[in-house]
């Protein structure tokens, strides 16, 4: 009896693990040659993951799980400094001042990882409507359907018009690319107002430059509908500096 019972616990147990690992995952990778504090934030009425945030070091990895159903979105912060408490500050992407953002968005310009999961597919982008920080990528693996890599792997500090720079504390080198709707605050760079459709919000210089260097990106509010891409029960791969 005692036999079959720990036959019938062993398979339970199997099966509950088989259960957890086919889950959805998202796996983020620092390929950046620095520290970089990955910032989550859910979409309203989603449970915060991670506590928000934590660092990861060059060349590590960590996998989260995602909850069916999940939708957020995830980010790198750069030039962090915390202290035992966990208060602090980063140069990109700050959420206020905390090492665990805890469902706090990050400071723009930021490049933005966006994802929805549903039970029929997922969705997920790269987005620069928030400006730019660093290069990422999205690879969905395991998964059906079109499935495309989406992201921004072009280093758009080194292309970005001066209007748009944000600048180390030393002014020596650009850290962050503002988009022109934060820079400029104008209806017709921010899609609002008389703006606020695709038919008369259209591309500009600004958000032509953000495209031509990443197209597989949102360049503004209203871009392409193939910068959102589809997959069907996979997971994901998120890199930071993919092509370092």
């Amino acid at each position: 009896m005692s036999n079959s019972n720990s036959i019938f616990t062993f398979f339970t147990i199997f099966f509950i693990s088989i259960h957890v690992i086919s889950g959805t995952t998202i796996t983020m990778i620092n390929k950046c040659t620095h520290p970089i504090w990955p910032g989550i934030q859910p979409g309203s009425g989603h449970p915060v993951l991670a506590r928000g945030g934590f660092k990861l070091p060059p060349k590590k990895s960590y996998t989260l799980p995602l909850p069916p159903g999940w939708s957020g979105r995830l980010w790198g912060r750069e030039g962090c400094a915390f202290d035992a408490s966990g208060r602090g500050k980063c140069v990109t992407g700050d959420c206020g001042g905390a090492l665990f953002c805890n469902g706090a968005g990050g400071a723009p310009p930021a490049t933005l990882a966006e994802i929805t999961l549903t039970a029929e597919q997922d969705f997920y982008d790269v987005s620069l409507v928030d400006g730019y920080n660093l290069p990422i990528a999205i690879t969905p693996f395991k998964g059906t359907g079109k499935c495309m890599y989406a992201g921004c792997v072009s280093d758009l500090n080194m292309m970005c018009p001066v209007g748009l720079q944000v600048r180390s504390h030393d002014k020596r080198r650009v850290v962050a690319c503002k988009s022109a709707c934060s820079a400029f605050n104008s209806p017709r760079f921010c899609c609002t107002g008389s703006f606020g459709n695709p038919q008369t919000c259209k591309p500009t210089a600004y958000s032509r430059i953000f495209k031509v260097a990443c197209p597989r990106a949102y360049s503004y509010a209203y871009d392409d509908p193939t910068s959102i891409a589809t997959c069907t029960g996979a997971s994901y791969l998120l890199t930071f500096c993919p092509h370092h």
